[in-house]
């Protein structure tokens, strides 16, 4: 069976955007794949990537470069209700902006969405 192993994000500053994650949710980074243009951390499931822009060109992905708009949703769960009221606030001090604050959603889940410091949408979720 198939299986998620990263989710990979273009960022403009690898180092600081795969700071904000590492911070806010204590990711450990993979030391053992760094790289100029590359950060990843271990997210416990799967990993989390970080690509310089540069990657792009390495990709052949150069004309899709200046796409607009929010293009994914990275979620992010955690263990308790009180653990999304706890991480809001740290994700805010960390450079995040708030979108929602929590709720209970129609599928009872309780979550907030965010964006991050270079303005990626993601969602910190418990899954009552």
């Amino acid at each position: 069976m198939a299986h998620l192993s990263y989710v990979n994000v273009f960022a403009k500053d690898v180092v600081a955007l795969s700071g904000f994650y590492q911070r806010v949710f204590g990711f450990k980074e993979i030391e053992a794949i760094r790289s100029p243009i590359f950060r990843g951390l271990d997210t416990g499931k799967s990993s989390l990537g970080f690509n310089a822009l540069d990657a792009y060109e390495l990709l052949h992905l150069g004309e899709f470069s200046d796409t607009r708009g929010v293009k994914f949703l990275l979620n992010i769960d955690v263990d308790s209700q009180a653990d999304v009221d706890r991480m809001v606030p740290v994700a805010l001090e960390a450079g995040a902006t708030l979108v929602k604050p929590p709720y209970v959603t129609y599928y009872n889940w309780y979550q907030s969405v965010l964006l991050d410091p270079e303005g990626n949408v993601f969602r910190i979720n418990f899954m009552m």
